[in-house]
């Protein structure tokens, strides 16, 4: 093992700076600056080189993250990115938005041991930001070309990472997207101060650059649907195999009086605003002040990440106060406490157990009736479910109020007309667990359409084994039939 490793009884954990509260308040641009070479190579020595490497073990894509860490301390980052990217299609991004603290970083030895955790994912961005600026990321050239045909539904990590891999191989690539840019929530759900655009939109150069066609707008529905751009049949007779990588949209309803109120908006909704106007885009629903915080009262409703990228962002578009109101405590909150720490450095205020029983106001919010809770005995989930305490009620005043719940599948059979598409009692797509194809031959299904609402990493992971899956399946194909196979191309 390498001497310079295991320096973390005598080295203090150490992020990247950061920068000031009331700096990053006026912008949206990302709050760490980065690390220098120096920084890097001491912070990634502090590894202990565990011999069962949990942080490893914890992340979704079984990152090699102890080599590279290794690598990374000596200053050997040409090899560290290889590595990082063996098992990563979107390293740089994952640095940048997975919540570390719940995954590798939460899972470090020396964590547990009380010396502070590795900082994995910075260290993971510095090395990727590096091999962008020196030229090691480089477009994938397949071996050689087949003449076999994959079309993915969905420009989102799952179908970009599975785009890739495939397009490794060799396989004609088509991803279809109903967005005008490719990135899905990459692009407009996530905010800039967590994940600036540009860095989405090299990857998709790369894609696009390795020979990957990109389809944006594309909308697909059922053929006699009116207005939609492509049919899901007239897809599956194109392609030799169809990855439907949607992602899950529908938001998750408040359910109380009132939510039809003015003023009261889904977190998409907002989010997709916000940044349609970072990126330069008209959004008339943001200029005429439907969707904009600026001067208003914002109180958002929710405990995941999704909340706290609508609280941060309201503080950055100059509200006038914003509040957080969430049904269990900060330690049972699902969302990312890193995120928490944030977004009260940045003057979000939060209401713990605290849960919504009416929006108030005539036509348009003005503010939310609210209910105390406290968390009963942990049920069948392992979750404390919150009880609300009778008599309990408090008012808080709002201007806008963003519901932040989560996100539930769309109906797909219905929107591709495929009433024979099966899916399970959630809504989501099923599959076969190893293969991920579903009931339907040849189409197979990836990410959170399949998952549920998850993360970014598990979309990757998801994307990765769906194109291993459907390279099985195709060379199964062939070795059945290699003429035919080999005689079909692209349109």
């Amino acid at each position: 093992m390498s001497t310079q490793m295991l320096k973390f009884v005598s080295r203090d954990r150490a992020m990247p700076d950061k920068r000031e509260a009331e700096e990053r308040r006026a912008d949206f641009d990302e709050i760490f600056r980065e690390f220098d070479a120096a920084r890097a190579a001491a912070q990634a020595a502090r590894c202990s080189q565990c011999g069962i490497p949990f942080c490893q073990t914890h992340c979704p894509l079984h990152n090699n993250i102890p080599d590279w860490l290794m690598l990374a301390s000596s200053g050997r980052l040409e090899e560290a990115y290889e590595i990082a990217a063996a098992t990563n299609n979107m390293p740089e991004i994952c640095g940048r938005i997975c919540p570390q603290d719940r995954l590798c970083e939460g899972a470090c030895v020396i964590e547990k041991s009380g010396h502070g955790t590795v900082t994995i994912g910075a260290i993971e961005k510095y090395i990727t930001e590096t091999a962008w600026e020196r030229g090691w990321v480089k477009v994938p050239r397949p071996a050689r070309e087949l003449g076999q045909s994959i079309g993915i539904i969905g420009a989102g990590p799952a179908g970009l990472a599975a785009a890739e891999e495939l397009r490794k191989r060799g396989y004609q690539v088509e991803v279809y997207d109903r967005h005008d840019r490719a990135g899905g929530l990459l692009v407009y759900g996530i905010p800039n101060f967590k994940l600036e655009k540009q860095i989405v939109a090299r990857r998709v150069h790369r894609l696009a650059e390795a020979g990957v066609r990109f389809h944006a707008g594309a909308e697909i529905g059922a053929g006699t649907e009116i207005g939609a751009a492509l049919a899901f049949e007239d897809l599956r007779a194109r392609h030799d195999a169809l990855l439907i990588a949607t992602g899950v949209y529908k938001a998750t309803e408040l359910g109380v009086p009132g939510v039809d109120l003015g003023n009261v908006v889904q977190a998409l909704d907002y989010l997709i605003a916000a940044n349609r106007k970072g990126l330069g885009d008209r959004v008339p629903a943001f200029e005429s002040g439907a969707l904009d915080a600026r001067g208003k009262r914002v109180v958002v409703v929710g405990g995941g990440d999704t909340a706290m990228d609508c609280v941060r962002t309201a503080v950055r578009q100059g509200a006038r106060a914003v509040q957080c109101l969430y049904r269990r405590d900060r330690k049972n909150m699902p969302g990312s406490e890193r995120e928490v720490r944030h977004a009260e450095e940045e003057g979000v205020e939060f209401v713990w157990l605290s849960q919504p029983e009416a929006v108030l106001g005539d036509d348009v919010a003005r503010g939310v009736r609210a209910l105390r809770t406290h968390l009963g005995v942990p049920g069948q989930s392992g979750r404390q479910p919150p009880i609300v305490i009778e008599g309990s009620q408090f008012h808080v005043d709002a201007d806008l109020v963003i519901e932040a719940l989560g996100f539930e599948p769309e109906d797909l059979r219905g929107a591709f007309g495929c009433p024979e598409l099966a899916v399970t009692r959630r809504g989501t797509l099923g599959v076969d667990p190893k293969s991920l194809m579903t009931n339907l031959d040849g189409v197979f299904a990836a990410g959170d359409i399949v998952r549920g609402a998850s993360l970014v990493v598990w979309a990757i992971r998801d994307g990765r084994d769906a194109a291993e899956g459907i390279h099985r399946f195709l060379s199964a194909k062939v070795a059945a039939s290699p003429a035919r196979a080999s005689a079909r191309q692209v349109a």
